[in-house]
């Protein structure tokens, strides 16, 4: 047999009609994400000025934690969009054009006085098919089991938000933290270098023994080395903000923004872990989560149930289109699952342990958003005790060290005391940073506990 055939198909297919591999979903990000970025653009040849709004901006942009909360919802979408598709009929078309001959013998067809040969002939077939489960009940449960993922996805990509907000807020504050350290050790390295050189022309004059001037390069010689492990800190903490928000690494920038110490007024708990439970997107993203663990449950229950499915075809097939005739097809099918007891029980246990394990993870979010914002009033309350010790601490260290310097330069005692009070201010200088540090972050959590991470101005800056 010869034949030859041209056909070309057109039309949406369903997994009623063809089998399609399912792509795999992007996976959700994780909390390392939020620290790396996609670099935006060329480092410029100067150094910019970059405020918090800015970078914050950035982050919301180039932030890997967002991009990828990005593809976990379109992953989202494109699964529930092919389970409306299960809903919905399925139409193909396809056109074909026959040229066929037959050679009987090679058939097993040998009859006397018989051709041997038939043909060539040939035909034209143009043809519609359709399919469409008109009762599925487990198909429309597992769509409205997309639909709340779908919406779930939706919820912590917003949340994803806050946690940009939060992630480059802290990146931001360290770095400024770290700028105060380094002008705090350069001040008091331009200190230790007055009371070297003091010591230096006492000792020369004879007025001074030698262990002053050593004690004194020993000081001098150990805050220069604080300093250079601090411009490093520096520098690091750069190029981890400068990742979170998608800048070239080589790009240079100064912070313009500052954050000075502004006290918060007394806040109530209630209120907050209130509005924290009505704003909180990742906790209203496990509610859907947990609504589409419900469906897909009840969808293993309907795999039990009949599915009626219709399938029709109409076409026009003849010798020529211009010798042809319309047929057409239709039937109605009714199936019942009869003897798959174990798949379906084993669908239905594993959908119910999916369904309690998401339970238990939205009882646990309930309480960890609590958590959250109980924690983050603590760490405040601590942090707002601490910047107001280490601010008095500083005062009296200072002027500690005034006294000190001035009892050495009038004779009255050895440097010992202005090297112990140059360590007294060091330690003071070191405990406000970090406690302003510790403060203004606690304040960002609050914003990020609260779910008003877009509102960080209004926390970061004081009430």
């Amino acid at each position: 047999m010869l034949t030859a055939v041209v056909w070309a198909q057109a039309g949406l297919a369903s997994a009623q009609t063809a089998f399609i591999p399912p792509s795999p979903v992007p996976s959700p990000p994780t909390a390392a994400s939020f620290q790396g970025g996609v670099p935006q653009g060329t480092a410029s040849a100067g150094s910019i000025d970059l405020s918090l709004d800015d970078a914050i901006q950035r982050g919301l942009q180039a932030n890997l934690g967002i991009i990828l909360s990005g593809t976990q919802t379109a992953g989202a979408r494109a699964q529930r969009l092919s389970q409306l598709q299960t809903l919905l009929p399925s139409v193909d078309f396809n056109a074909r054009e026959a040229e066929m001959q037959t050679d009987l013998p090679a058939e097993g067809l040998r009859i006397p006085g018989f051709p041997t040969i038939i043909g060539p002939f040939a035909y034209t077939d143009l043809r519609a098919s359709m399919t469409w489960s008109l009762v599925n009940v487990a198909s429309l449960r597992n769509y409205l089991a997309a639909r709340h993922n779908f919406a779930a996805a939706q919820l912590s990509a917003e949340d994803a938000r806050d946690l940009v907000v939060l992630t480059v807020g802290n990146a931001y504050l360290l770095v400024l933290a770290d700028e105060t350290e380094v002008a705090s050790v350069e001040a008091q390295v331009a200190t230790a270098k007055i009371s070297l050189d003091q010591a230096v022309a006492n000792h020369q004059a004879g007025t001074a023994p030698l262990l002053d001037e050593l004690r004194a390069r020993v000081d001098y010689q150990s805050l220069e080395q604080q300093l250079i492990a601090a411009q490093n800190a520096l520098e690091k903490d750069k190029l981890a903000l400068a990742r979170a928000i998608g800048l070239p690494l080589d790009q240079k920038f100064n912070l313009s923004d500052k954050a000075p110490y502004a006290p918060f007024d007394a806040l109530d708990a209630d209120a907050l872990i209130k509005q924290a439970r009505e704003n909180r997107k990742d906790l209203a993203a496990l509610v859907e989560v947990t609504a589409a663990a419900a469906e897909q449950r009840k969808a293993a229950t309907a795999a039990r149930l009949p599915v009626v499915a219709a399938n029709a075809d109409y076409g026009d097939i003849g010798a020529t289109l211009g010798h042809s005739h319309g047929t057409v097809d239709a039937t109605a099918t009714l199936s019942v699952p009869v003897f798959e007891e174990f798949a379906l029980r084993g669908q239905a246990e594993e959908a119910q342990a999916q369904l309690d394990t998401a339970k238990a993870q939205l009882s646990d979010k309930q309480a960890q958003v609590e958590a959250d914002v109980r924690d983050a009033l603590l760490d405040i309350d601590a942090a707002q005790k601490q910047v107001q010790v280490a601010q008095s601490s500083m005062a009296l260290a200072n002027e500690a060290l005034k006294e000190a310097q001035e009892r050495y330069a009038n004779g009255v005692s050895d440097n010992l005391a202005v090297s112990q009070a140059q360590q007294s201010v060091a330690q003071a200088d070191g405990q406000y940073v970090a406690s302003l540090y510790r403060y203004n972050v606690a304040k960002l959590s609050l914003a990020r506990a609260l779910g008003a991470g877009q509102d960080y101005r209004k926390y970061v800056g004081g009430k």
